[in-house]
This record gives C-alpha cells, sequence and structure tokens, in this order.
C-alpha cells in the first residue's frame, strides 16, 4: 500500500534479502565469504563461482553465490544458484526466502509467495520472511491472509515493529483504516525516536480520517527530523487537508528553504495561496512547481485552478489537458469540464463529465458540475434537465442508502425552533447580499441559529455572520456522514442548504436527513434532486404552478419574489449616458456559460433594430482577447461590427453599469445578482420567461419589483420591449432616476 512507502524508502536496505550467508566449506568458498565480509562484492562472486565449480555438491557454496548476486542486484542470475543449493539441500530456509525475493524481483509474486511459505514451514519465527509475506500478500488482495500471518508472529514477539507495520498494511488492505493506525501507534510505541515510523502513523490517521491525529503525528516526525523537507511538506499537506491555509503555508515554505526544488512544495503553495486569494503568487508557485516537474499532472492542475481564477481561461484550458494527458483520471476530467463551462462549451464539457463518472462512479464534484451545465444548455427542455437529477439521486442513493435517522426533536410549541444553515460562501461572496439581511433580522426569540461553514477563509463579511448566528460550526474535515450525525445532535429543527450544486456542497449530508425538515435556498437556482430535501424555497414566477413535477422536493412559493436584497456600496447612478453621447448603450455582466446561440441571435436583431447603438459585454470570463475575438465572431455572423462591441472585463462593477442605458437579461438561464445589482444602478432591464422551472430568476426579479411588463415570453417579445425601451429616452431617464427608490419600496428589499 501507498501509505507504507514512506517508511520503507527509509529504513530497509536496498537488497532483496537480509539473509546471512551460510558458513562457507574451506579454500575458495572461505574466500569468498571472507570477502562478502569486507564489502568485496564482486571479487566474493568470483571467488564463489570457483567454489562450485570446486565442489558442485556444495550447497553452502550455491547458496552464499545466490546471496552475493542478490546483493549485487542481479537477480536473473542468482535464480539458478539458489536453485541448485534448493536440489542439494532442500531444508535450507536461506535459500528458500532468498529465491523468494529473486522471484518477487522479476514480478512472479504467487511463486515468491509459495518460497516464503516454504521458508516459514522450516523456520516459523523468522521474521523477515513473515514481514515480506505479508506484504505480499496485501499486494496479492489477500489482506485477510496477511493480517492472520502477522498477527501469529505477533503472539510470539507483540512489539516486533515489522510484524505491526505489516498487520497495518494489511488491516489498511481491507479498509480498516482505525485499526490500522492503531497498529502503526503500538509500532511508534516500540521505537518512540524513529520520524518515519511518525510519518507512516500520520499517513495512517489521515486516510483513517482522523486529521487532528495525523498532524500530530507528522509534527514528531518533523521534531525527529527537521532537516527533512518532505516530512515538513507531508506536515503542511495535513495543515492544508484541515484547512489551517496560514499554517501549511508556513510548513511549504520551511520545505523549500530546505529544497527549493521541491516541486510539489511549489505545487501545494499554489493550491493554498489561491484559497488565500493570492492569485498571482499562486500562479508563479504553480509555474515553479511545472517547471520542476513537467510531468506532475498535480502540477499542471494546481496551475490551471489559479489560472481559471485569474480569469485566463486558455491557459487554464491548456494546463488542464496537459494534466489529463499525464493522468487520466475522473479530477483530470473534471477539471478540464469546469474550465469549457466557463468557456461556454457545454456540450465538450458533459462529455468530459460523463467520463468523469464513468471511472469514478458517483464522484460528486463530477455531478455537480455535469447538472450545472446541464442547467445552462441553451436547448435542453425542462423535463430533459430535470432527467439529470433523477439519475444523480439514484446514483446518490446507492452510495449513502435511503434515509434513516429518526428524529428525536422536542415538539413543545413553546420553544425557540432550531434552525440550521449549510454553506460554503459565508464570506466575501455574492450570496452576501442576500443572505445577511435574512439572518441578521431572525427574530431571537423564535429562533435559535446555527452556521454550519464548509472551507470559510474567514474574512470581514465571515465576523459579521458570526454575530448574527448563535452557533458557529466548521465542517472542514467532517465527512458527510459526522457531518449528519453532528447536524442531529444539535437538534436541528429545519436545515436550509445554501449551495445545491455549487462547489463544496454537503448534499450528500442532506441526503443522510438529520433534520426533520430541509430545504434548499439561494445558491443554486433549480432543484437538488433529493427527495430527502423536503421543500425548494422559490415564488411563483420562478417555479409557476403546474412545474411541480420538476422539483424534487416539493416547492414553497413566497409572494412577491423569494429573494431579499441588501446591495453593497456602489455610489450614485449618475445621468442617461445616451443624452450625452447620442446613442443606445445596451449590456450586460454576464458569464460566458449563458452566452449561447439565442442570446446571441436576439442581442444582434435588437442592435440592428436600434441605429447606432452599442453593446458591452463584460465579466471575467471576457478577459482575454482569445475570449473577446471568439465572441466578436459570434456576433459578426449576424451582421454586427466590431466597433458596435465593447467585450472585455474592468472592475468593480458599478462603473460599467453607470456607462449602460439598458440591461439586456440572457437566456434561457438568467443571470442572478447582476440583474439586481442592474437596476439599483437605474438601469431596466428585459428577460425572458422561458424554461418553466430552470433559471426563470430575471422573472422573479422583476414580478417583486413590480414590473412584469420588462417580462417577454419568447424572442420576439424580448427583442421588442428592449427595443421599445430605447425609443423613449426621455422616460429612459426618467426610469433611471426613480428605479432605485421603486426598488427600496418594492418586496426585493
Amino acid at each position: 500500500m501507498a501509505l507504507f512507502s514512506w517508511l520503507k524508502a527509509r529504513t530497509e536496505p536496498a537488497a532483496v534479502s537480509t539473509a546471512i550467508p551460510v558458513p562457507p566449506t574451506p579454500n575458495a568458498a572461505r574466500r569468498g565469504i571472507e570477502l562478502i565480509d569486507q564489502g568485496l562484492l564482486d571479487a566474493a562472486a568470483q571467488a564463489l563461482r570457483q567454489a562450485v565449480a570446486d565442489d558442485p555438491h556444495d550447497a553452502a557454496a550455491w547458496t552464499n553465490l545466490g546471496y552475493v548476486l542478490v546483493e549485487l542486484q542481479r537477480h536473473a542470475e542468482a535464480e539458478a544458484p539458489l536453485r541448485e543449493a534448493l536440489r542439494l539441500a532442500p531444508n535450507s530456509v536461506d535459500a528458500h526466502y532468498m529465491l523468494a525475493g529473486v522471484l518477487q524481483a522479476r514480478g512472479d509474486g504467487d511463486a515468491a509467495i509459495a518460497a516464503r511459505q516454504a521458508a516459514l514451514a522450516l523456520q516459523p519465527h523468522l521474521e523477515p520472511c513473515r514481514r515480506d509475506q505479508v506484504r505480499a500478500l496485501v499486494a496479492r488482495g489477500d489482506a485477510a491472509a496477511a493480517l492472520t500471518l502477522a498477527d501469529e508472529g505477533l503472539r510470539i514477539e507483540p512489539r516486533s515493529v515489522a510484524l505491526l507495520l505489516g498487520a497495518g498494511e494489511a488491516l489498511a488492505g481491507l479498509g480498516r483504516w482505525r485499526d490500522a493506525a492503531e497498529r502503526v501507534a503500538a509500532a511508534c510505541s516500540a521505537q518512540p525516536g524513529v520520524s518515519a515510523l511518525w510519518c507512516t502513523l500520520g499517513d495512517a490517521r489521515k486516510a483513517a480520517g482522523e486529521r487532528g491525529p495525523a498532524i500530530e503525528a507528522y509534527r514528531r516526525a518533523v521534531v525527529l527530523a527537521p532537516s527533512d523537507a518532505a516530512l515538513e511538506l507531508r506536515l503542511g499537506a495535513a495543515l492544508h487537508a484541515d484547512g489551517q491555509i496560514d499554517a501549511a503555508l508556513t510548513e511549504y515554505r520551511r520545505a523549500l528553504a530546505l529544497d527549493a526544488t521541491l516541486a510539489e512544495a511549489h505545487s501545494n503553495m499554489a493550491a493554498a495561496l489561491k484559497a488565500k486569494g493570492d492569485v498571482e503568487g499562486a500562479i508563479a508557485s504553480g509555474r515553479s512547481a511545472v517547471a520542476l516537474r513537467p510531468d506532475s499532472a498535480d502540477a499542471h492542475t494546481n496551475l490551471g485552478n489559479a489560472l481559471q481564477v485569474d480569469g485566463d481561461l486558455v491557459g487554464a484550458v491548456a494546463a488542464y489537458q496537459r494534466a489529463l494527458q499525464l493522468r487520466t483520471d475522473a479530477v483530470a476530467h473534471n477539471n478540464l469540464a469546469g474550465a469549457l463551462i466557463n468557456q461556454g462549451r457545454i456540450d465538450e464539457a458533459l462529455q468530459l463529465l460523463e467520463e468523469a463518472l464513468r471511472l469514478q462512479p458517483g464522484y460528486a464534484a463530477a455531478e455537480s458540475n455535469r447538472l450545472f451545465a446541464l442547467n445552462y444548455h441553451p436547448d435542453k427542455s425542462a423535463a430533459e434537465i430535470f432527467q439529470g437529477y433523477r439519475a444523480f439521486e439514484a446514483r446518490l442513493v446507492t452510495t449513502v442508502g435511503a434515509p434513516t435517522v429518526l428524529h428525536g426533536n422536542d415538539r413543545r410549541v413553546d420553544r425557540r425552533l432550531r434552525v440550521g444553515y449549510v454553506s460554503a460562501d459565508f464570506r466575501h461572496h455574492p450570496v452576501r447580499y442576500f443572505l445577511e439581511p435574512l439572518l441578521s433580522q431572525h427574530d431571537k426569540t423564535a429562533v435559535e441559529v446555527w452556521a454550519y461553514a464548509e472551507g470559510v477563509e474567514e474574512d470581514a463579511t465571515t465576523a459579521r455572520y458570526r454575530a448574527c448566528v448563535d452557533h458557529w460550526v466548521p465542517t472542514t474535515g467532517l465527512d458527510d456522514e459526522a457531518l449528519a450525525r453532528r447536524i442531529a445532535a444539535d437538534g436541528i429543527d429545519i436545515l436550509v442548504d445554501l449551495a445545491g450544486h455549487t462547489g463544496q456542497n454537503r448534499l450528500a449530508t442532506l441526503a443522510r436527513k438529520p433534520a426533520p425538515v430541509s430545504l434548499s435556498w439561494l445558491g443554486f437556482g433549480y432543484t437538488t434532486g433529493l427527495r430527502s430535501i423536503d421543500y425548494f424555497l422559490t415564488d411563483t414566477h420562478a417555479a409557476p404552478p403546474g412545474s411541480e413535477a420538476l422539483f424534487a422536493e416539493t416547492p414553497w412559493r413566497l409572494g412577491g419574489s423569494c429573494f431579499v436584497y441588501r446591495p453593497a456600496e456602489m455610489g450614485e447612478v449618475g445621468p442617461l449616458p445616451a443624452l450625452g453621447n447620442g446613442h443606445v448603450t445596451f449590456g450586460s455582466l454576464t458569464r460566458a456559460i449563458r452566452m449561447n446561440a439565442h442570446t446571441v441571435r436576439a442581442w444582434s436583431r435588437i442592435l440592428q433594430r436600434v441605429p447606432g447603438s452599442r453593446l458591452v459585454v463584460d465579466s471575467q470570463n471576457y478577459k482575454q482577447t482569445a475570449m473577446q475575438q471568439a465572441l466578436v465572431e459570434r456576433f459578426a455572423a449576424h451582421g454586427i461590427a466590431r466597433e458596435r462591441l465593447d467585450i472585455g472585463f474592468r472592475f468593480p462593477a458599478a462603473p460599467q453599469l453607470r456607462r449602460l442605458d439598458i440591461a439586456l437579461d440572457c437566456f434561457p438561464h438568467n443571470s442572478g445578482t447582476t440583474l439586481f445589482e442592474s437596476l439599483w444602478m437605474g438601469l431596466p432591464f428585459v428577460t425572458l420567461a422561458g424554461r418553466p422551472s430552470v433559471g426563470r430568476l430575471g422573472s422573479s426579479i422583476l414580478q417583486g419589483l413590480g414590473r412584469s411588463e420588462w417580462i417577454a415570453e419568447d424572442e420576439d417579445g424580448y427583442v421588442e420591449r428592449a427595443v421599445a425601451l430605447a425609443s423613449d429616452l426621455p422616460a429612459l431617464a426618467a426610469l433611471r432616476a426613480g428605479l432605485r427608490e421603486q426598488m427600496r419600496s418594492s418586496a426585493l428589499m
């Protein structure tokens, strides 16, 4: 198992066997053993060849010749002398044991096991042979037999480090990681001064999901070997997995101070710096890792992750493609698919995600990415998309089983309800515009609030969230079953999922139904696909009556809108740009995934109908010239000249929205936060109410505002509404001046 490779590389000699040479017969044979004692192995081999030529019946000389050839790593030459020794002396334990090593070296594992078994039958207490046999049985997939063999030896020698490790390896092969860790811990107790043992214990604890004890074991290893860069790296990785990013960065830097060529440390630094928001540093570390180890899939992956956050989608795709060439696993397929999704290449992404799920059935990230991509597919019906969610639930249930939790919640009505929120976005994230108003206005005399915070790198927004809740529970490091048990133990009455199928979601926890009532809201805009979640919080405009069959949950419809919005500071609205520059400017701050053929065609028709008008498309996806040019070419196919388009990325949003006269919503999956920001900056927007369940956010927002006249039911109506708004500039200017106040007075706020 990989778990024990660290220890073996640092504690074992390179030779296959550690058998002692058999006492020689006189003359050349004796000279051979003397040369072995002096470490002159080539000369010893010559002497022993002479010895067996002088006396072909000298079994000891044949055994010693085999030993020397094994020590010289000349395994193919060693087999014949050892077999001859066994022909002459069938009960030679050393010959059997060394022959096993030779057979193992040439890849004949079954024959090697048989040879070791013969040696153990003759000498049951031969510990090195028993140790090697345990490992060989594990490698063959016979972990149960390996454990029996190790335990037999431990009854004789209970503090044998080799056998304790062998038993640990066998238990690991059986998936009994906690038991494996206890055997390794016993080995550490027997030899507490060996750093490699503590490192192996750290590996075992980590595999058992015991992150805290794993970190402590790695710390012991580092104390014993403070100049070992690889140990610092291992400790850093454990801290990183536990969400202790700053501490992990400290260990990575220590590792690199000891060995600046350690590519894995540079690669891990890239991932940690990305998590900290230091994208420039992450890219630099990723490039260093790739330069040092161009054959490392992890290095290319972490570089791709950093480039994608930076908006370099072309570079990210190239990095992920290289990672996929190096390692064709499910993760590599999923990563590349994610970058293609951000480029709007949905069909290509879906093919990659199907392959990821074939390679790793139940792979949660690929499942969620697949459903996310399906939501934005411009040509699939709501019914087709929902079938993807049904398939997801069926696959998840086979993994976690149907919910079986019996809830013992107190049913008294004179107590506070316990409400829990599950999210990875309790930080500076667009969710804050909608979640903070809710949390800050909870009636604490009626509701006691828990926040289950996944993977949060805390910031000023996090501090505000903490102040809004009664209980803050970090969930990084808790597996889905452990988190479900924690929620049930907290006695949560109503559990709210805020992620849906976005990153770092805990849907597999909600599938276990850890609370008697659960619902999904805000983070995703469509069903989770899980019938174990009771309700989907929505409204009659996002999920019109009759669409119930397109939800796994029961739609719980609020009046007005299912959103409540608290804007960021964006400054004043400003005058209508068209009055000063002589032309109308349409625009959208949207991602590339929404820029499908239908949207491009409709926007082109609007530009053709409104003489002199311009279009702004602004988002991080269009930071690069290649992405800009690709979109320009799509508009050119509809006769729209390059000079009428302003495609790129500028930050922050408010100045870009101030340049626009009218906002255009994408379809069939509408935009989200940017629509609220557009209204707040005085921009009316036109939306198309497409599929009756998936992504009808624009309709929900406009109904909540009281502006249903800007909602179209088809593409022609969409174009007409946009043209009508552009045709009356005085009316448009009046709208701009009053829209913010109208928004303040509406259900949206």
